[in-house]
């Protein structure tokens, strides 16, 4: 063959090659968010789920607390498929222990069980919305002027001297009624004032079912339904819930898997 038809050949495949080459955003460590970025019209699966795809080629997906096992990601599009396999990094966690919570906090009561389980079906009702929103594309900002972070993600809580669950989120310090910001666009899927364990709440979605979550409020100026830009205020600091002062906790999730905020935070 013609060394020029060879060489012109070889131009095509690696164009080829690199157009159709999938890129992520994000470290593949435990607890972290990914974006993703393919070709619009592609269809992504990863570890067997089919992920939305936005118009412009954008998805997220991310990797729980305690994943041991590899990601598989599938890509297919003009009838081929692409495999690839990402190796999960583990982490360490700190414990962190809490004490001075009333009693009931740490052990709810019978009596509050039902009140419990409801407010947990409505926070999960929430994370599962699978909204075509992109706006999960965007940086994140931090939801505090001058914040001070005096929890973070994955530690494990020791409550009044109780292994309880692990954190899920970042904790900041602030004084009662500070302005708490939207840390991104997104549309209010939960709006509660008074729930047992993270008191006054907020959840957003940001599409393709990633969401954050705003805990231990005291006023919320945003109800559910309503469309919030990045950097708007939604609420202030307060102590609601169990809680042994006035703080911010937020979370971010990926549906029901529960990621680390600083994933997608500029955090010193």
């Amino acid at each position: 063959m013609d060394s020029k038809i060879i060489k012109i050949l070889i131009v095509i495949l690696f164009f080829f090659t690199k157009a159709s080459a999938i890129e992520f955003k994000g470290k593949f460590i435990q607890g972290h968010f990914i974006l993703g970025k393919t070709e619009p019209g592609s269809n992504i699966v990863i570890d067997n789920k089919e992920v939305n795809v936005s118009n412009e080629g954008y998805f997220a997906f991310g990797l729980g607390r305690d994943r041991k096992n590899d990601v598989t990601i599938i890509k297919y599009f003009n009838g081929q498929n692409q495999k690839i396999i990402k190796k999960v990094l583990k982490r360490e966690y700190k414990i962190q222990r809490i004490d001075g919570l009333p009693k009931k906090k740490v052990t709810p009561p019978e009596e509050v069980y039902e009140r419990i389980k409801n407010e947990n079906k409505l926070i999960g009702k929430a994370r599962s919305i699978n909204s075509s929103l992109a706006f999960f594309k965007e940086k994140f900002i931090l939801p505090l002027d001058n914040a001070i972070i005096t929890g973070v993600y994955g530690s494990q809580r020791i409550l009044n001297g109780k292994p309880r669950w692990p954190h899920y989120g970042i904790d900041f310090a602030g004084d009662l009624g500070t302005p708490i910001k939207a840390m991104a666009s997104g549309t209010v899927t939960l709006a509660e004032k008074d729930l047992y364990f993270t008191g006054a709440t907020l959840i957003f979605d940001h599409g393709h079912g990633i969401s954050t979550l705003y805990m231990h409020m005291d006023e919320i100026f945003v109800e559910k339904d309503d469309i919030v830009k990045q950097g708007d205020i939604i609420g202030t600091i307060g102590s609601s819930g169990r809680s042994t002062g006035p703080h911010l906790d937020i979370r971010l999730n990926w549906f029901d898997v529960r990621l680390d905020p600083a994933s997608v935070l500029k955090i010193n």
